[in-house]
Formats: structure tokens, sequence, C-alpha cells
């Protein structure tokens, strides 16, 4: 009978701690990551008629700001409702001011008597507005994607849609006019045309060199010439075009983009090579430095032009831009003076796209596009730090560090937050000598890929899964051996032209949730649904693959309960796997949506399951009975548990906190 009633009592606890009460509401932690990221820009007058710098930072929503270029003050800062950010800004001799969005793919105009006008989508069903160029009088120019189209738009005869300039592209990337010519830029394998203005007549220009995986990221006309830069928003090589000659008359290595700067008085222009700001004259093929120098990874111009400062030693015009973060340039030509001053451009809330606890204890976040770093203290929920560095696709904790994964070139980085932080790319140290910290380890642009989305502690190694870039499908399952400093294997199409979105560990055995997408989103699958996939770290090699969850296209998270089952969540639905058997052996619905998004994390504080589904709620559930409770409404799609038991989650870029 004693014995009889221990063991009951037994069983109680148990099914108590499978059961707990209801959780209280979330704490809101505020916004961790907060700072300026620059788009598009151009200098040209502003409010009152003075010249300004122009660029677009990106946010919710976006904004159009005016810099005084002599003393760095923010002028003036206007709305861009609905849109999170403008790769476009163009100034047209009338004195408008354009901005082409994202988010909404919008068309704005600014004039100092009206204002900023939202002119709505330019184009019904384009997503996206690339670029712009300013044409004659108050016409602007500009590229779209998804249908890589062409449009014009003029005040007094709207807009002028001059359809796909090639079949085969999704992107009209970069735009520039000259002459009555409209000069185009398109992805992947890079496509330059020359459109007549006027009548509509494509002509394509010769390519440079072989374009394979390269795009037409900038293409910019000034007295003569057209300047096109093939690669991405890293370095690459910025090819001359004589547009009279109708040849490509010179190539210059190592060239950073966005822009090249309108001519000066002999034609001759500048940008940024080799992290320094160069003149180049085209008709001597001839640079020379400034010993301005601009650099780390993100070293392009976000709006670069001439003004008069008034200052002592910039008589004359003088060079002026901005650079990503709000740093704004100037140089003087006559004198070789030149300077750094930060903008006064405000920064902006950053969207979390990656939690996870580090190796100290505490929470970190990473952030969307503008990236950034923060240290959150797990006692009182407040960011710690901050710091900037790459959009993060993914985080976790081997060994001792934390690593991250970097958009794009799907690049990996180690994190030890006993050492001083010294990123030599996005924000290196004040004091010279640190070692990188994060240590960039190694990157999948070999195999054309963008996004390192999943990331787990794999026994002695580190496993990441990929996504692959534009026009590519098929991930890579690139396994890290943090002991000997190299790649143990690595291995793409582990599922035939599936994406590796999720990972988990168990015993020797990496498990895979695919998605069907590419790691950007122009790219058509070629797959119908999503798998599960098993993979020995030992012998390199697939054990098996299955399809849990018919019909949905993603699995993008996975997680072992207490009793070695394998969750994961699709779409609407969270299964359990038994992996020794290769079957789901629970499946509970919460929806019918097919959604790709979606988190899933085991808490071993309570034994519960904690997720976030289809960016529309947080939930917890019984990995048991399969009973599950709604513990927040909202738009999240990033989770992850503390050891604490904490759950932490982001709508946005707010931060929250439950106490189960």
């Amino acid at each position: 009978m004693i014995l009889w009633k221990g063991a009951l009592a037994a069983v109680l606890v148990a099914v108590t701690a499978l059961t707990p009460a209801p959780a209280p509401a979330p704490e809101n932690l505020g916004v961790p990551l907060q700072d300026v990221l620059l788009l598009g820009g151009a200098v040209a007058p502003g409010p009152e008629g003075k010249t300004v710098i122009w660029s677009a930072s990106s946010g919710v929503p976006a904004h159009l700001n005016a810099v005084d270029p002599a003393t760095g003050a923010q002028t003036a800062r206007f709305d861009l409702p609905g849109s999170g950010g403008a790769w476009a800004v163009a100034a047209t001799p009338d004195g408008s001011v354009y901005a082409g969005t994202y988010g909404d793919s919008k068309l704005f105009r600014w004039t100092d008597q009206s204002g900023v006008q939202d002119l709505g989508n330019p184009l019904p069903g384009e997503t996206f507005v690339w670029t712009l160029a300013e044409g004659e009088g108050a016409t602007v120019y500009g590229g779209t994607s998804p249908g890589g189209k062409l449009f014009s738009y003029n005040p007094a005869t709207g807009v002028r849609d001059y359809g796909r300039l090639s079949a085969t592209h999704a992107y009209i990337r970069s735009v520039s006019y000259a002459g009555g010519k409209i000069y185009a830029g398109t992805e992947a394998p890079a496509k330059i045309f020359e459109v007549d203005a006027a009548s509509g007549a494509i002509k394509e220009l010769p390519a440079p060199e072989d374009t394979t995986g390269k795009w037409a990221y900038d293409v910019n006309t000034a007295a003569g010439y057209l300047y096109v830069r093939l690669g991405s928003a890293s370095p690459g090589p910025l090819h001359v075009w004589d547009i009279a000659a109708g040849k490509w008359t010179d190539r210059l290595d190592a060239a950073h983009g966005l822009d090249v700067s309108p001519p000066d008085d002999e034609g001759q222009v500048y940008f940024v090579k080799g992290g320094e700001l160069v003149r180049y004259d085209p008709k001597t093929t001839t640079t020379t430095p400034t010993g301005l120098p601009v650099t780390g990874r993100v070293a392009n111009t976000r709006g670069i032009g001439w003004a008069e400062l008034g200052l002592p030693d910039y008589p004359g015009k003088s060079l002026v831009g901005l650079l990503w973060r709000g740093l704004m340039f100037r140089y003087n030509p006559q004198t070789g003076a030149k300077a750094f001053v930060q903008s006064g451009i405000k920064g902006e809330p950053i969207d979390v796209t990656a939690l996870s606890e580090g190796p100290d204890g505490r929470m970190y976040a990473g952030g969307f596009l503008n990236g950034g770093f923060a240290g959150i203290d797990p006692k009182t929920g407040k960011a710690e730090e901050f710091h900037t560095f790459s959009q993060s696709e993914d985080m976790t904790t081997h060994q001792g560090k934390l690593y991250i994964g970097a958009y794009p070139e799907a690049r990996v980085y180690s994190y030890d937050p006993r050492l001083p932080w010294n990123s030599t790319e996005y924000s290196p140290s004040p004091e010279p000598g640190p070692a990188p910290n994060p240590a960039r380890l190694f990157d999948a642009a070999a195999d054309k890929q963008i996004r390192p989305r999943a990331m787990v502690s794999a026994g002695r190694y580190l496993a990441v899964g990929t996504m692959p870039d534009l026009g590519h499908l098929g991930g890579v399952l690139s396994i890290w051996d943090p002991e000997t400093g190299s790649l143990k294997s690595s291995q793409r199409n582990v599922v035939k032209d599936q994406s590796i979105v999720a990972l988990a560990y168990r015993d020797g055995i990496v498990y895979g949730g695919t998605s069907i997408y590419s790691g950007q989103s122009a790219t058509p699958p070629t797959q119908p649904e999503a798998k599960l996939f098993a993979w020995s770290v030992r012998e390199n090699r697939l054990l098996w693959e299955i399809v849990p969850a018919p019909g949905k296209p993603a699995i993008p998270a996975l997680t072992f309960d207490a009793v070695g089952r394998l969750w994961g969540i699709a779409g609407g639905e969270v299964f359990a796997v038994n992996t020794w058997a290769r079957k789901v052996v629970k499946r509970v619905v919460l929806s019918s949506s097919k959604s790709a998004s979606g988190q899933l994390a085991f808490n071993r504080r309570d034994l519960q399951l904690y997720g976030a589904h289809a960016g529309q709620s947080v939930f917890r559930l019984n990995p048991l009975t399969g009973r599950h409770t709604v513990l927040r409404s909202g738009p999240v799609h990033q989770l992850a548990v503390h050891r604490s038991g904490d759950i932490y989650f982001a709508e946005g870029p707010t931060l929250y906190r439950l106490h189960p």
C-alpha cells in the first residue's frame, strides 16, 4: 500500500510538471536594436533651395532625410508611409526629389512647394522599386522587380510602362539616363540595355566580360561615359563604356558602389575604390587617390555630389556624401581638405531576425537589414550593449562561443563574449590590436549561397544549413570543426533543390528541415513540399528523408523533447517524429496555414514546447497530450528559450519575455 501511494505521488508530480499554470502577460523589454541605415541618396536642392544631401533611411515607416553638407545637421525629415526603405532616390532638374520604395513598391515625390506626395504603386503587380534616375524636367525613370520592368513618371503625363527588358530577368536593379537614352542593368547573369526614351526601342549592349553570377548592380552616366559596376554590395569591377564610340574602354577593380559622382568641370568623376575615395579621368583612364579613406565591409556611398560649403578650407565646390550608417564625408579638390562628420539622421528600430542564449547566459539579438547585435541581461531584461553588425540569419551557442550566421554570402562568425568586441568589417575597436571578435570563419558564397538560416551545436562540430542566392536552388549543409579551424564537410543539395532552414542534433545525427524556396523569393521552386532528413556526421552521408507535413512548403524549426521525439513546425501543423521508425507519431493542427515561417523550442524547465505560429501567435504545447494554448496573438517570427525557462520572442523590433 505504501509503495502504491509512492508510485501514485510520483505520477502526480510528473503530470503537474507537464501541466503548468497559465502564463502571465508577456513583459515588454523594449527595442534592443536601433541604428541608422541609409540606402539611396542624392545631392540636390532642398528646403528653401539650399543644397542638401538627400538620403532614405529604413524604418517603419521609412524616411526621406535632408542633411546640411556644411554641418551634418538634419534639416528635414519626411515620412514615406507604408514603406520599409528606399534604395531609389533621384533629384530631377525641376527641383523634385523622388523616392522609390520597397514593402509596398511606391513612388513618392517631394517639392519645396508641396512637400511629399504619395504617388502610389507606379506599376501594379510589382513589389519593389529598385532604382530611379533623373531625366529631363520633372521626369524620372525607374526599375522594378519581380517583373523586371522599366517605367517613367512625369507629373504632367503620369506613368509610362516600358515593359520587361528581358524575358529571363526579374530585376531592373540599376538605371541611368543621358542624351535621350535610358541605361538599365539586371540581376545575374548581368545584362545592360540601352532604351530609347521616346520610342521605347530596346538595344542590348555587349557584355564587358563573363557576367555569370554577377549583377549589373550600379549603372551611372557622366559626361559621355557609362559606368557599370558588376557584382553586389561588396566591391566589384567597374567597367567604362564610351557612349559615342560604342565600346568598353576600361575596367577598374575593387570599386565600391553605389554611385560614381556627377562629373567635375573636366569630366572626371569620383568614387570609392579599394577603401579610398579616388578621382578618375575616363579620357586618360588614370586614377588619382584623394587620401580620404572609406573603410569596412560596407564602404558604399549613399548619395554623392557637389556642394558649396562656405567653410574656410573648402573653397568653391566640394564633393560631399553619406555612408550607410549616417556618417557624412567631404573633400575639396582645390585644397585637399577632407573630413568625416556624423550626421544628425535619427536611428530607427530594427526588426529582430535572430535570438539565442549565449555561453555567458545573456540573450543575444541580431537584426534585419540594418543588422546590429545586442546583448540582453536575463535578470533585468535590459540591452547592455549594442554593436553595428551584419544582418543576422541565425545564432547558436557551441563550446563557449556564440556562432552567428550573416547575410549575404552565407557567412559564419564566432563571438567570444569574454573578449572585447572588434568587428573589423562593421564596427572596429577604437583600440588598435585586438583580434577580430566576431571572427569570420567561412562562407558558402562559392556554392551560390546567401543565407545561413540554420545552425546547431553538433557534438564536437557546428552544423550550418543555408539558402541559395537568386537563380539557384539547393542549400548547403556545412560541418565546421572548431578544433581544426576547418570544414569537415560541405554538401550541397542534401535534399534536391531544397534549402536547409532548420537543424537539430542527437547522438551523432544532424536532422534538417527544408524549404522548397531559395534565399531570394524571385527564384521559382521545383519541388512540391518540404522534407525532413537525417545526416550522419561521422559518415558524411544522408541516412534518410521523409515528408512529415504533406503539402507544406517549409519546416522552419526543429527541436527534441524530453523523451527523444523530434518535433517540427510546418505552416499550421506541429508534428512529432520517431527518428528510429522514421515516421510521424503525433500531429497537432493549429490552423490551415501553409506559411514558410515558424519557431519551435523545448523548455526543459516545464517540459513544454513553445512556438511562434506562422507570424500569427505565440503558443505553448504539451508534448504528451498535444493540448496547446495561445499565449499572445501578434506578428511573431522569432522565439527562443533561456536556460531559466523564460521565453523570449520578438514582434518586429520589440522584444518580449514570458515567465512560464
